[in-house]
């Protein structure tokens, strides 16, 4: 009788440890600096964790461009699960957000990479008519082309990320607004380039995590546990981790700020929960 015995306990024991093992969901290594870099993995892992871990945080094992992680999540063809992108109507429509900003509208933050021999191009500029004269570039799929274009800016679209440094750098195109998380690592892999210290171009929009709309599920367990972490403090404690030294670094308060509508954000977008958004004032609070 002892032997069964055995035998059952450690079936019992195997199968709660497998119940008990959290399911892997699969996050784009996306293809160039991105996004987010480590950021968005690291907060879609706290985020599982702070739920109760019943999924756990994974790199796709290749890496693709951005475009191409949404439509493998649009398709549900199982090698991704969760992307964080910036929002908009038609990307809402197709995909399932959870609506908690990742940077706290920092992706909206916009600050111009120049040519390094052309360092002082923005120098003059003190509105939107002014920066009107300089021709941008951005991704052809990047919500940020509408915003911009919307507000008569000149904005060249490329299909290539890595595109966009080129025609800057044959001076095809005179700047390239990037976003104060992304940017200090861009003007590091190209020295040719160079941050303006002059201007930031500010309009309000969200990065979320989005899903397969056929997964509810595991986009509540996302909001869940991002909801948690903002109230325990370990969202802002990891948004000041990786972005506290860029926010310094970029002197948004220096800088003329120039505010542009953004025609994408649909009425859905959490702007009243003043908690979820970067501000100048944030600036008081930063280590």
């Amino acid at each position: 009788m002892l032997l069964p015995r055995l035998l059952l306990i450690a079936c019992l024991c195997w199968c709660g440890a497998a119940a008990a093992t959290p399911q892997a969901v699969h996050y784009p290594r996306v293809d160039g600096d991105g996004e987010h870099g480590d950021y968005g993995i690291a907060l879609l892992q706290l985020a599982l964790e702070k739920a109760g871990g019943h999924y756990r945080a994974e790199l796709s094992p290749t890496r693709m461009q951005q475009n191409r992680a949404l439509l493998e999540l649009q398709t549900g063809g199982g090698r991704i699960d969760v992307v964080g992108t910036m929002t908009s109507a038609e990307r809402e429509s197709k995909l399932l957000p959870v609506r908690i900003p990742m940077t706290r509208g920092l992706i909206g933050w916009r600050i111009g990479l120049l040519r390094a021999d052309r360092a002082e191009l923005l120098q003059g500029v003190r509105n939107l008519e002014d920066l009107r004269h300089y021709a941008a570039v951005q991704g052809h799929d990047w919500p940020d082309l509408q915003i911009l274009r919307r507000s008569g800016l000149a904005v060249q679209p490329v299909t290539v990320y890595n595109t966009m440094f080129g025609l800057l750098s044959a001076g095809r195109v005179d700047w390239a607004p990037r976003s104060v998380n992304e940017i200090w690592r861009e003007a590091a892999r190209h020295p040719e380039l160079i941050v303006d210290p002059y201007v930031v171009v500010r309009y309000p929009t969200a990065d979320y995590f989005f899903v397969n709309r056929s997964n509810p599920a595991l986009a509540e367990e996302i909001r869940r546990g991002l909801e948690v972490a903002l109230v325990d403090g370990s969202f802002e404690k990891l948004f000041s981790y990786h972005y506290g030294p860029l926010i310094r670094q970029a002197r948004l308060d220096k800088r003329v700020v120039i505010t542009l509508p953004n025609p994408l954000l649909t009425p859905e977008t959490p702007l009243n929960r003043k908690e979820l958004w970067f501000t100048l004032d944030d600036l008081k609070r930063m280590p």
